[in-house]
């Protein structure tokens, strides 16, 4: 078939199919049918042996800003995106629209862990962080902004590394006594050294410059025992990237993860002493498998005082992350209204009680 944009159809109604995080299936929100993985390969595996012009459509051209341009496969409408996007919405019908030809080559992703929360999961979530929160901006609990959360497919890379390190330097032991009138105070300083040899499996460094890596990390972890072969079914319903930093430009931050943390644990063995310097520090480092994976996030931005705050939730272990900030003018707001208060019931004292009848 001709590379363009692809939904999954119902095999009964032919409506758009969505993935369902909670069920791991496949629902249609027409006919209320489900479809495990086995069923839709089959259907897939069917309609695809005949050239069906309904549901697919090659790219069109690049607009004059350098987007991409396909057709909607069902209501025929224009979706624009960039080079990084893999899978989006049209905003007339709201079907999913894959990208397939950017599935291909090294773009084609090894893994996949799917959804395992919904929208209304992710939407409580957002909800927890402003409650009780007196003094949140509006535009947080703004219905409309909170609708906005969106399921999207990160690119990571994945590496299997094996680290050796090894430190070395000085621990000083110190010890006092008072004897009469003289305090007495004596270090013993020791030799100390530690190495060790560590494996790392699956360290995730992620692949897109467009999202903050601060915020990526922060919803860390992910159980990798949750990988499946990747398959683009699993991107109907979500949005999805394609990476753009390079496999060994990633790296070097796998690395650096994987050391520092050899370097923790050995600083961590060594104990007993008053104070420890280990100047002295070398490592090597044997690079194993590396794999591109797609990992579901939760995301919405908020924008308040000319800031874009950003809100992330792991979409398979329900973490949330995220700073709610302070409205300045509720604060003022409050601060009048106690103050109006403390005049008013000070004045009501001094006229019942002071003298003012």
């Amino acid at each position: 078939m001709a590379s363009g944009t692809i939904d999954h159809k119902c095999p009964n109604c032919y409506a758009t199919l969505k993935f369902n995080p909670h069920g791991q299936n496949w629902t249609c929100e027409y006919c209320q049918s489900s479809f495990n993985k086995q069923e839709i390969d089959e259907y897939e595996k069917k309609r695809n042996t005949k050239v069906d012009k309904d549901v697919e459509a090659v790219k069109l051209d690049k607009d004059a800003n350098g987007m991409d341009i396909y057709s909607c496969p069902n209501c025929g409408a224009q979706i624009v995106c960039d080079e990084e996007t893999t899978a989006t919405f049209c905003v007339y019908c709201k079907s999913t629209a894959i990208l397939k030809n950017k599935f291909v080559g090294e773009f084609n992703p090894k893994y996949v862990i799917p959804f395992h929360t919904t929208k209304e999961d992710a939407i409580e979530a957002f909800k927890k962080i402003g409650k009780g929160k007196v003094f949140m901006p509006k535009l947080f609990s703004d219905k409309k902004n909170i609708e906005e959360i969106k399921g999207v497919y990160i690119p990571f890379w994945l590496y299997d590394l094996n680290v050796h390190g090894a430190v070395s330097g000085k621990g000083d032991k110190v010890t006092s006594w008072k004897s009469g009138d003289y305090l007495y105070t004596k270090t013993d300083v020791y030799s100390v050294a530690r190495e060790a040899t560590m494996d790392f499996n699956n360290i995730p460094v992620d692949g897109s410059t467009r999202f903050d890596d601060d915020v990526m990390n922060s919803i860390e972890p992910f159980d990798y025992t949750g990988l499946v072969d990747f398959d683009a079914s699993y991107l109907a319903g979500f949005l999805a990237e394609k990476y753009d930093v390079e496999c060994d430009t990633a790296y070097a931050i796998a690395q650096d993860r994987a050391v520092n943390t050899v370097y923790e644990e050995l600083r961590g063995d060594i104990k007993g002493y008053s104070s420890v310097s280990l100047p002295k520090k070398s490592n090597a480092v044997s690079r194993g498998d590396d794999d591109y994976v797609l990992l579901p996030v939760w995301m919405v931005n908020i924008k308040f005082n000319d800031k874009m705050h950003l809100f992330a939730m792991n979409g398979q272990t329900g973490k949330m992350i995220g700073d709610v900030p302070i409205d300045r003018k509720k604060v003022v707001i409050w601060c009048l209204g106690v103050f109006a208060s403390v005049v008013i019931i000070s004045s009501l004292i001094w006229y019942f009680f002071g003298g003012g009848i």
